[in-house]
């Protein structure tokens, strides 16, 4: 599977995951410092998520201090669905009900560990069928209120 893997810093964490992706057989496609680039968060956030939107890649995975910069970065791409997980139950959720397609984690609290624990239920988790007719809302866009 080839993998969008961005973060605004480079750190053991982002390494740690990018060692078990590569060891899993993902190819990944680097964003940000991890690549050797000097991108912000919401730089960061937003080429991850057009390379998933652009089907150049299959899936994401990024990450910003808290999260929360990434995800919201990545979101701003039409057809990105992106989830803020700090939890392996997080992320199955993620994928079954909201056929999440990016994986965000925050650098301040999320362990090796616990990544891995994501990492695994990301891959196994398909999404509900019966979701699809919520997916599909996704789709469209809303205009704020005048």
């Amino acid at each position: 599977m080839r993998i969008a893997f961005g973060s605004d810093e480079k750190t053991a964490l982002t390494d740690a995951v990018a060692e078990e992706l590569a060891a899993r057989g993902h190819e990944l496609v680097l964003v940000g410092p991890v690549g050797g680039g000097a991108e912000e968060w919401a730089e960061m956030g937003r080429e991850v998520g057009a390379l998933v939107a652009a089907g150049a890649c299959d899936t994401g995975v990024c990450f910003c201090w808290t999260g929360t910069g990434a995800s919201i970065a990545a979101n701003k791409v039409v057809g990105v669905r992106a989830a803020l997980c700090t939890d392996a139950a997080t992320a199955a959720g993620a994928r079954t009900w909201n056929d999440a397609n990016v994986l965000v984690m925050g650098l301040r609290l999320t362990s090796p560990e616990v990544a891995r624990e994501m990492l695994d239920a990301w891959f196994v988790t398909e999404p509900d069928p019966g979701e699809a007719h919520n997916i599909a809302r996704l789709e469209t866009r809303s205009e704020p209120n005048a």
